[in-house]
């Protein structure tokens, strides 16, 4: 039983050891001189970098770019180089061209370092943050423009406007769609409708032909009977006038 208890203790010493050698929440310790050295030579890169410089540092291969990087002695890394390239970029895209900077503030926490400078552009002041990781290493660049009222009214409008239009938008397409549900029964009955026509039209195309008789017939059997009347009597045919002829029954001779 009390080695029992004793195996027990010595757990819980090692536990309690362990929670103390737990990651706390004090801030990392850095070198201001280091992270200031790596934020000039950004600010001093992106300024100065052009297309073909970055078309060539993409065509080395990793070893190539750390190897770059290593003989420089900055903390950063091939992703987070061309990160901050992007975002210096886009920052100059929105703010105009670079002028200068202000000092540099420090602010660390357990998970690294935060460092904000002050810029201004041409056409309006931003902020920039420089997010560097426990062991100092370069993380992120952010260019925040500093927007005026008249600016944030603005696009808050515009955001809005396009916000609501959108929505009215969809609400008619959607209010169109299902006005055009009515004319659905109309068009199946009218679809139902012509094979019906055709069926009723079919017997009326079905009558017995008319039997035309042509009248140089007519004239002939005429004067055929008129001849043999006039030999009969021993007359001519001049006073005889035929008024209409009709056909007899058909007689069935037995012979």
């Amino acid at each position: 039983m009390k080695k029992k208890i004793s195996l027990l203790l010595c757990l819980l010493v090692g536990l309690l050891c362990m929670t103390g050698c737990a990651k706390t929440d004090e801030p990392v310790e850095y070198d201001e001189t280091t992270i200031t050295q790596t934020v000039e030579f950004l600010i001093e890169y992106c300024n100065t970098v052009d297309d073909a410089a970055l078309d060539q540092w993409e065509r080395y291969s990793e070893f190539m770019q750390n190897y770059q990087i290593m003989t420089t002695g900055l903390q950063v890394t091939p992703d987070s180089l061309m990160g901050a390239v992007e975002s210096w970029k886009s920052g100059i895209d929105e703010c105009g061209a670079y002028v200068s900077h202000g000092d540099l503030s420090f602010e660390a926490d357990a998970d690294g370092v935060d460092v904000t400078m002050p810029v201004m552009y041409e056409d309006k002041k931003a902020e920039v943050l420089f997010t560097f990781d426990e062991k100092s290493y370069l993380e992120s660049v952010t260019v925040n423009a500093e927007y005026g009222l008249n600016e944030i009214l603005t696009k808050a409008g515009l955001n809005t406007l396009l916000g609501m239009g959108t929505v009215f938008a969809v609400l008619i397409f959607i209010s169109i769609i299902i006005s055009l549900f009515g004319f659905i029964p109309k068009i199946e009955a009218a679809f139902k409708k012509k094979p019906q026509a055709q069926e009723e039209a079919a017997p009326v195309q079905e009558k017995a032909p008319e039997i035309v008789v042509p009248v140089t017939d007519d004239l002939e059997l005429i004067a055929v009977i008129s001849a043999a009347i006039a030999a009969y009597e021993g007359t001519s045919t001049d006073g005889f006038v035929v008024r209409s002829i009709r056909r007899r029954p058909s007689n069935k001779w037995k012979a």
